[in-house]
């Protein structure tokens, strides 16, 4: 026990050198005792209890629920997630260059990067893992497998792939590479006078690439006009990056953003230090649910400054900084030292977590817990969690038999086996399934399972549910049982109805086969409703000018 109380006094003293003076003689003593306390439930428990305990899994339980209880954003970084991480900030790993998914038992190739090892080695999407390096892959989780793939550039890996339609195995056999992902996965243009480009994260040098690709677009199409800006589903990342990007629309020395925070080398001003790429050109900046973070900070200045439309829904409203902190035996600390504010003086959190939408993003926020802010022009903006786009869309929302046979993996497998049999297609922009085509689809899918219920099935059930619930379902239960039958779905008369969602999501599918990440992005975006509205917005400069124009 002694030398558990020294060890916690050590830390604790370790743990005060990173407290401001002033909060040291309040907390030190805190410190101590509770390390101590915790110290020699530790040593306890391990000792007593019934059965043999895992020191490292126990140790992460309590780690993670201490984390937990301040905020989603804070987390400990064990030296098996170091890759991942460095990843998330860097855009780089060492690996195969190939996402993953669950495949029955096993583990199978999801979409292989262009150009990477596993693409150079001719691994295909669909392709099964079953061994690593000798180990079997069944019953492993897509996380256990993801971390074996991935190692030191240069090493060695041996795959044993069975490939869908082939009862022959394959050895496949080549050296990891350093992954690089390109933080703008695709840039081009929608029309002779409207550019596109995507951000997917904020990695090291994305403001460099947003600011090239920019540059690309405008010296290949001098009549470019406008600009969409596609933010939807990034995550965020470097802070940095963020004022970066913001710096490719508007001049240098302007604030787009400020640090608070309770250490007061985190009370920071964040200014544009390069010159703009073009301060003039209209944009619009696509944003949704999944626009976090790093994402917000873009879209939030750019809409203080009256830089650019904000189009799409309310973003995710993470409005906090973490800092990365060095702990022992290679693991790290990712640690929240900071909220962050748009040159308007918004924060944009919502501090409350517990009422959020089931992708973590804030829910509605009431009028009375929201403060005005003005732009720079004027313009009333809130805060109060997230960013409020200036011209709101609906999210796209998809049919139930849509969502179950994405889940199911049909529209994956079908696009293996379509590949299979097609060496090639038309271009990503203009591939469109024949009518041949849909039909062998259909009949891919007889006898497949594939059950789901609509969202008026769902309904009833919720209605049977609250009138079992309030003792008078027996009494309805004749009128409810021929409401049922009534409304009962059926699997090929859905089908059809739903045809054109579906033939939508297949064609997008089959594209990545032989265009990758960038042929799928082609190929939504013609269809893509958040895009055309971009472009009516642009081609209408009348309402571009009044959406950005105060208004008494």
């Amino acid at each position: 026990m002694r030398r558990f109380r020294k060890w916690t006094l050590v830390l604790a003293l370790s743990l005060a050198a990173l407290i401001p003076l002033a909060f040291v003689s309040d907390n030190l003593f805190e410190v101590s005792k509770n390390l101590d306390i915790f110290a020699s439930l530790y040593k306890e428990v391990n000792t007593l209890y019934v059965d043999d305990i895992d020191p490292g899994k126990f140790m992460r339980t309590g780690i993670d629920a201490m984390l937990n209880s301040l905020d989603p954003f804070t987390n400990y970084i064990s030296e098996a997630e170091i890759e991942g991480f460095r990843f998330q900030t860097t855009g780089k790993y060492g690996g195969i260059g190939a996402t993953v998914r669950k495949q029955g038992d096993y583990i199978a190739l999801a979409e292989p990067y262009q150009g990477f090892a596993a693409d150079k080695a001719g691994l295909l999407a669909g392709d099964v893992i079953l061994e690593i390096d000798g180990q079997s892959t069944k019953g492993k989780s897509i996380d256990d497998v993801s971390k074996v793939l991935k190692g030191s550039p240069g090493t060695t890996i041996k795959l044993l792939i069975q490939r869908p339609g082939d009862a022959n195995t394959m050895v496949k056999e080549f050296a990891r590479e350093e992954i690089k992902i390109n933080s703008v996965p695709y840039s081009g243009m929608l029309n002779s006078e409207i550019g596109y480009i995507r951000l997917s994260q904020f990695t090291e040098q994305c403001g460099k690439d947003v600011a090239d690709a920019l540059k690309d677009l405008k010296s290949k199409n001098p009549g470019m006009k406008g600009l969409v800006f596609d933010l939807r589903g990034n995550p965020g990342g470097l802070l940095n990056e963020a004022v970066n990007v913001v710096n490719v629309f508007v001049d240098k020395g302007q604030l787009v953003v400020k640090t608070k925070g309770k250490v007061a080398q985190w009370n920071k001003d964040y200014k544009s230090l390069n010159e703009p790429i073009d301060l003039n050109i209209p944009v619009v900046v696509l944003t949704n649910s999944g626009s976090a973070s790093a994402s917000e900070i873009v879209s939030g200045a750019l809409q203080d400054l009256d830089r650019a439309v904000i189009v799409g829904q309310k973003t995710y409203g993470k409005g906090l900084v973490q800092t990365t902190q060095q702990l022992s035996y290679g693991t790290q600390l990712k640690v929240t030292t900071a909220h962050y504010f748009t040159p308007s003086g918004r924060c944009i959190q919502a501090i409350d977590y517990a009422h959020r939408n089931e992708d973590g993003s804030v829910g509605k926020i009431p009028d009375s817990l929201k403060t005005a802010f003005k732009t720079a022009g004027g313009r009333t903006v809130y805060d109060g969690g997230g960013i409020d786009p200036d011209i709101i869309l609906d999210a796209p929302k998809y049919s139930n038999i849509a969502k179950s046979l994405v889940e199911k993996n049909f529209i994956f497998d079908f696009a293996t086996l379509y590949h299979q049999q097609h060496s090639t297609i038309a271009d990503a922009k203009t591939f469109r399934l024949s009518d041949a085509d849909w039909n062998a689809f259909v009949d891919f899918l007889k006898g497949k399972d594939y059950d789901y219920s609509t969202k008026t099935e769902d309904a009833l059930k919720q209605l049977q549910k609250s009138a079992e619930g309030e003792k008078y379902f027996e009494s309805i239960q004749s009128d409810y049982d021929l409401i049922k039958n009534k409304i009962h779905h059926d699997k090929d008369q859905d089908i059809q109805t739903n045809k054109d969602e579906i033939k939508k999501i297949l064609e997008q599918e089959i594209v990545s086969r032989y265009y990758y990440q960038n042929g799928r992005i082609i190929s939504t975006l013609e269809s893509d409703p958040e895009v055309k509205k971009g472009i009516d917005v642009l081609n209408d400069l009348t309402l571009y000018s009044n959406t950005l124009k105060f208004t008494k």
